[in-house]
């Protein structure tokens, strides 16, 4: 791919549809067969939302956590987010995190960390003395070797039980890198079995084109430094967190050991939207 001379945000865009082309041609699908999606979770979920599974997550949620599994579904059913959200700045700073957090953490859902300490034994056996007879005498030995602070400040932000939830809205792509090396840690620790994580589908970036300028906190526009109002859809990037940002990741195995549920933000998530107005 060639780029011509432009600005900046023309650059920028160029870069970050380059790296998007990449990202989509990276290594094949390892998720689960959607017919593990279907057998587990409810229709309704299905429809709403783009939901994949990895390492089982689904039949994991569904077999062994189910009452966890319903809080979520419960969440996820009453889920809804306005164009104004939307268009309003703060990333997962905005209002749409705390939809979230209204419905999970009255139910006992904490941000969770996680720290631990390496302790390493080493066992060898060795020679200690010679008997008369010339007759080696072999002893066990032990030593015990700890560090300090091995993991320290993993964090997910809604754990209860052994299951983990997150949600990235529109972070930098890198924070899902975070995320998944969290989940992994977590479940190679015996915290959790399996972990959720919600963010934006692909099918929303038709909403963001159609809403027109972004908002500021008090309801104004927002401008740009050459003065020129900022279309919401220059909000949603390719380098924040969207789905093919997450799912490329997980087709590359940073989740480590730990099954994610992956579910994608759809406009049917949004109250006020009407595709056909």
């Amino acid at each position: 791919m060639e780029f011509a001379v432009t600005d900046d945000e023309d650059e920028k865009d160029e870069l970050e549809a380059l790296l998007e082309s990449r990202e989509a041609e990276a290594g094949p699908d390892v998720a689960d067969p959607q017919a593990v999606v279907a057998a587990n979770v409810p229709a309704d979920l299905i429809d709403r939302y783009e939901i994949h599974s990895y390492k089982g997550a689904a039949a994991i949620l569904n077999q062994v956590h189910r009452p966890l599994f319903d809080e979520v579904i419960e969440c996820l059913r009453n889920f809804a987010i306005t164009t104004k959200m939307i268009r309003t700045a703060g990333g997962n700073e905005s209002e749409i995190p705390k939809v979230i957090s209204a419905h999970l953490r009255p139910k006992g859902w904490h941000e969770t960390m996680i720290q631990g300490d390496l302790v390493i034994t080493k066992a060898w056996r060795e020679q200690v003395r010679v008997t008369k007879t010339g007759k080696p005498v072999i002893q066990g030995k032990t030593e015990t070797l700890t560090r300090s602070k091995y993991l320290d400040g993993h964090k997910i932000d809604y754990v209860k039980g052994r299951v983990a939830f997150d949600l990235e809205w529109n972070s930098k792509d890198q924070t899902f890198d975070r995320d998944l090396y969290a989940f992994a840690a977590f479940a190679q620790c015996g915290v959790v079995d399996v972990a959720i994580l919600v963010t934006r589908s692909e099918s929303l970036n038709d909403v963001f084109r159609a809403l027109g300028p972004s908002l500021k906190k008090d309801g104004t526009v927002e401008l740009k430094k050459n003065g020129k109002e900022r279309l919401t859809m220059e909000k949603y990037g390719a380098s924040t967190t969207w789905m093919r940002k997450l799912t490329y990741r997980l087709n590359a195995g940073r989740n480590g050991g730990c099954p994610v549920l992956v579910v994608g933000i759809t406009p049917k998530c949004i109250s006020d939207w009407n595709p056909d107005a």
